[in-house]
C-alpha cells in the first residue's frame, strides 16, 4: 500500500489533493514542494502536507507516490528533471487540465524497463481562482478524475501496484474514474471546459469595456450575468498552458461556436432562431 506521497505544486489541485487524502483516511506521510514558499507554507498551515521538502527532487525520492500539480509547462519540466532521478519502482501521477502532450512525455520518458512509472490524470474539479488557500477537500467529490494511461506501459510489479492503489485513492477522495485516449480527453474538455471558460472571458472583457463602469450594473446585471461571467474571473497564469497545449481543438470549439453566434446574429426576427433554442433545451434536458 501507498504510505509516502509528494505532492509537487500546492496550489488549488495540489493542496486540495493533500486536504481530500487525509478527508478519505490516508494515514501515511504527504510531503509538499512549491516553488513559492508562500504556497508551501500555507499548504502546510492547512494540513494539505505534513512538512515542506526543500527541493522537488528530494521529495519526489523519498516518495512512493508523487502527484505533479503545477501548471502544464512546469509539469512537463518536472518530468524532464524526474525521470533520470527516480526508481523502476516509482510512480508519478499529474493533475494536468490537457493530456497529449504530458502523455507523449511520459512515453518517451517513462512507463519502460528501468525506468519509472507514469499514470497521466486529470480531475475535472476547480474554481475560478487558485493558491492554497483555496484548498478544499471536498473538491473532488462527484467528479470525474480522468486517466489517459497507455494499455502498453511497462512497469516492475511494485509500479503496478502504486497505480492501482492511486486509483483507490482516488475514489476514496470522492471522484468516480474515466479512462480515456489523450486525443479524446483534449477534444472533449476542448468543448465542456476550454470552451465555456474563453466563452466567459470574452463576455467579461467585452462587458468591462462596454459597460463596466455604469453604476446601475450591478442592479441591473441579475444572476445570469453571474453565472456566464464567473469564470471571466480566472487568471491568465491559469490558462496560458492550456491554450498553447490545446489549441487546435480550442481552436475548432471557438470557430463553431462564432458560427452559431453569427446564425444567431442573423435571424434575431426569423424562425430559425427557435431552432437555436430548441437545440439547446435537447442539451439541458436531464
Amino acid at each position: 500500500m501507498i504510505s509516502r506521497i509528494a505532492i509537487l505544486g500546492t496550489g488549488l489541485l495540489g493542496a486540495s489533493t493533500g486536504v481530500a487524502l487525509r478527508a478519505s483516511g490516508f494515514s501515511g506521510s504527504i510531503t509538499g514542494w512549491n516553488r513559492s514558499k508562500e504556497g508551501a507554507q500555507t499548504a502546510l498551515d492547512l494540513g494539505a502536507i505534513d512538512s515542506i521538502a526543500p527541493d522537488a527532487i528530494a521529495a519526489a525520492r523519498e516518495a512512493q507516490v508523487i502527484v505533479l500539480a503545477p501548471p502544464i509547462f512546469a509539469t512537463l519540466d518536472l518530468m524532464e528533471q524526474l525521470a533520470p532521478a527516480l526508481t523502476p519502482d516509482h510512480l508519478i501521477t499529474d493533475v494536468g487540465s490537457t493530456k497529449a502532450q504530458i502523455t507523449a512525455a511520459a512515453a518517451r520518458l517513462y512507463n519502460a524497463p528501468g525506468k519509472p512509472a507514469f499514470l497521466p490524470g486529470h480531475p475535472m474539479a476547480g474554481k475560478e481562482r487558485g493558491g492554497a488557500e483555496l484548498a478544499d477537500g471536498n473538491l473532488f467529490r462527484n467528479a470525474v478524475w480522468i486517466f489517459t494511461d497507455n494499455p502498453d506501459a511497462q512497469r516492475t510489479p511494485q509500479a503496478a501496484a502504486h497505480v492501482e492503489d492511486w486509483r483507490t485513492l482516488v475514489v476514496a477522495m470522492g471522484s468516480r474514474i474515466l479512462d480515456l485516449d489523450p486525443i479524446r480527453h483534449d477534444d472533449l474538455v476542448a468543448w465542456v471546459s476550454h470552451l465555456p471558460q474563453f466563452t466567459a472571458t470574452a463576455l467579461s472583457a467585452l462587458l468591462e469595456e462596454e459597460v463596466g463602469d455604469a453604476p446601475e450594473l450591478k442592479d441591473v446585471g441579475g444572476r445570469g450575468l453571474r453565472e456566464m461571467t464567473r469564470l471571466g474571473a480566472s487568471p491568465f497564469s491559469m490558462w496560458r498552458d492550456i491554450a498553447h497545449t490545446n489549441s487546435a481543438a480550442i481552436e475548432r470549439a471557438l470557430l463553431k461556436l462564432e458560427q452559431h453566434l453569427a446564425h444567431i446574429r442573423e435571424n434575431l426576427r426569423t424562425p430559425e432562431l427557435r431552432d437555436e433554442f430548441t437545440q439547446a433545451n435537447e442539451f439541458r434536458k436531464e
